[in-house]
């Protein structure tokens, strides 16, 4: 095995050029797929932490007498999906209303009444978050006589969940493409290595070396390109992050921002992925030569 190394890295010296463009070429893979992945990896936790803050507003018909309040709060309990349900009096939604509207709550001085209904605010289950089952509860709570009117943001929410099935789809698609055209240019790299040295193949075939002992030089020296590759990319991307982290994020007056970079598994896996291309395009650009 020594001996084999040995013939690896004298390879990637000899061949500078070709190694370059082999590592460059997974290096880029892996940092445009690696960018992919950490961002649906975010967006991910938004969507998840999106979900636990999904609320249901139910509002009440006017002149609900307040003793009836301990019905309607249970008989909403009693739905399924639903966590929790918190009574929200009418003054304390204008006072809400003017604490979000701040410098414009000015405005809502010219009202002579409170225009705005009690309602209960209704928060869900984790496990209810599909918006088909969003739409069947605010369904039976509407159906409650007394409940004038019901709103959670019907048309938004199943369309920002579409859209973001869509971009991961296409997160996925782009993914695969990335990974064949990295393993396709590393494998027509490493071809050229190979005929740079089909001489010295040949003689070596006819002393009587094993295919084997041909192959393992060149197939190490390939998964280490694709480990510098993938070590690079990940080097990189993890720049961006700290940058991201520190000017970005601190710039923000509010915590809606926070970004979290790759497990230490997860980053060996991707460098480990980078190492199969090398080790796929070897393979490929062996198998074809040796045949001919």
């Amino acid at each position: 095995m020594i001996f084999f190394f040995k013939r690896a890295f004298q390879d990637i010296r000899t061949n500078s050029f070709l190694s370059a463009v082999t590592i460059i070429t997974i290096f880029l893979s892996v940092l445009i797929v690696s960018t992919l992945v950490l961002f649906f990896l975010n967006t991910n936790d938004y969507m998840n932490s999106w979900k636990k803050g999904i609320k249901i507003i139910a509002y009440l018909k006017p002149d609900i007498v307040e003793t009836n309040l301990v019905d309607i709060k249970n008989k909403i309990h009693g739905l399924y999906g639903v966590a929790e349900a918190e009574f929200i009096s009418k003054e304390e939604a204008m006072k809400r209303l003017r604490e979000q509207m701040k410098r414009q709550s000015s405005l809502l001085n010219g009202f002579k009444e409170n225009p705005l209904p009690d309602a209960f605010e209704i928060r869900l289950t984790e496990q209810f978050s599909n918006s088909e089952r969003i739409e069947n509860l605010a369904v039976q709570i509407e159906a409650l006589p007394e409940i004038d009117d019901v709103e959670y943001g019907r048309r938004w929410i199943g369309r920002f969940i579409k859209l973001f099935d869509l971009f991961r789809l296409t997160g996925y698609a782009m993914s695969g493409i990335f990974f064949m055209a990295a393993v396709f240019i590393v494998a027509n790299t490493i071809r050229l290595v190979i005929y740079s040295r089909r001489e010295e193949i040949e003689i070596m075939r006819l002393i009587g070396a094993t295919d084997r002992f041909i192959k393992t030089p060149f197939y190490i020296e390939a998964v280490i390109q694709g480990a510098l590759g993938g070590i690079i990319g990940l080097a990189a991307l993890f720049a961006a992050y700290i940058y991201i982290s520190i000017n970005v994020e601190q710039s923000l007056s509010f915590d809606l921002l926070h970004v979290r970079f790759f497990s230490l598994r997860l980053s060996g896996a991707i460098i480990l992925c980078s190492m199969l291309v090398g080790w796929l395009g070897c393979f490929i650009s062996l198998r074809q030569f040796l045949k001919e």
